[in-house]
């Protein structure tokens, strides 16, 4: 076995400017919960989004979640969902008494197939949850899904918790071109807060719903006074001093992401064994370095025997014992059978991706 240092599939990178933060912060005499260090971080990710208003959650399953409630979504409604998404897409729906509808995925990019929206829209659908897969938009392009929702007068969501940096080629940020948004900073994002995320849109009364939604149903913060129903899902000031760090350091990361990926990408280029998906490195921003790859679990096994992370990619959601649905997805099975994230951080160098690709051609060699 190799003496090299494990290389994980993915890490999260934090360092002195958070420490720095979390220091003033703790000197401050903070309440710690949510207050002007959580608006701060808001304001950052409106600014670099775009969005008119952003709300921060405690993670980013919550955040969809709210998205939909406050879209106006109740328990029955049917939500068309990929059946290639990491499951809480469909769990935060279905939590909450919501159908996700599995349909299939583009092989290009990932995301939603629409002809197969299209088929699957019934007189119960009343959204359509797009996924941005590793930060990619649809082949068929953003507008599509948007005439096709306004013509099936259906709400158009977006799971943008992938995709955090990544812009349609109108210059839009992934994540606006719906009624709402979701965002997440779980440990492996671009940018992490240990748990996070947070809704995005630019409709004043579905980000007002959001946050009586996430405080207990407040008419403002401060006072008992409750004009809805809601729960406690949120934020603290603890967690947006990282996030505040941490968006200090997302432009180098969008650019060292991008290259990490099309490193691996020339590299591998001559091994017919290794498939990447269709990433437009122009407008988007690779979350993970995702293939289609033969002999995976072989594959996997010499990558950890030479010091190398890697993590299989989502299996087939209606095939997974939560839900065992009835239906086979082409698309989906085949990244369930065929796909793999290879070591993916931002602080990974070229050398080990060298050292990375250079095991991969051996074990094809």
């Amino acid at each position: 076995m190799s003496e090299r240092e494990f290389i994980r599939q993915m890490q999260p990178c934090f360092g002195d400017e958070e420490k720095k933060l979390l220091n003033e912060y703790m000197d401050s005499g903070g309440f710690i919960t949510e207050f002007k260090q959580t608006q701060t971080f808001e304001q950052m990710l409106s600014d670099y989004t775009g969005a008119e208003h952003c709300i921060v959650v405690n993670n980013g399953t919550i955040s969809l979640s709210l998205a939909a409630l406050a879209s106006g979504l109740i328990a029955g409604d049917e939500v068309i969902v990929p059946n290639y998404t990491m499951i809480a897409t469909a769990n935060a729906l279905k939590m909450f008494g919501i159908e996700p509808i599995f349909v299939d995925v583009e092989p290009d990019t990932l995301c939603l197939d629409i002809d197969a929206v299209r088929q699957a829209i019934t007189g119960k659908t009343k959204a359509v949850m797009l996924m941005s897969a590793n930060g990619r938009y649809p082949a068929v392009g953003i507008k599509a899904f948007e005439t096709l929702a306004l013509e099936r007068d259906i709400i158009l969501l977006e799971d943008a918790a992938q995709s955090l940096g990544s812009f349609y080629p109108d210059g839009r940020h992934i994540g606006l071109a719906g009624l709402a948004g979701s965002f997440s900073f779980s440990a492996p994002k671009i940018i992490s807060t240990g748990q996070g995320g947070c809704v995005v849109t630019n409709d004043a009364v579905v980000a007002d719903r959001v946050r009586k939604l996430k405080d207990f149903g407040r008419a403002s913060g401060g006072n008992d006074y409750h004009e809805s129903l809601g729960l406690n899902f949120k934020f603290t000031d603890l967690q947006a001093c990282i996030g505040i760090a941490q968006m200090g350091k997302l432009a180098e990361r969008v650019i060292r992401k991008k290259i990490i990926y099309q490193h691996f990408k020339d590299s591998l280029a001559a091994i017919d064994a290794v498939k990447f998906f269709n990433q437009n490195l122009e407008h988007t921003t690779p979350w993970f370095i995702d293939v289609l790859v033969e002999d995976r679990e072989e594959l996997m096994a010499h990558l950890k025997l030479n010091q190398i992370g890697s993590r299989v990619m989502y299996p087939p959601i209606n095939k997974q014992p939560a839900y065992n649905l009835p239906g086979e997805h082409r698309v989906s099975n085949l990244i369930g059978a065929n796909g793999l994230w290879l070591p993916s951080a931002a602080q990974l160098t070229d050398s080990s991706v060298d050292y990375i690709c250079d095991v991969i051609k051996r074990f094809y060699d």
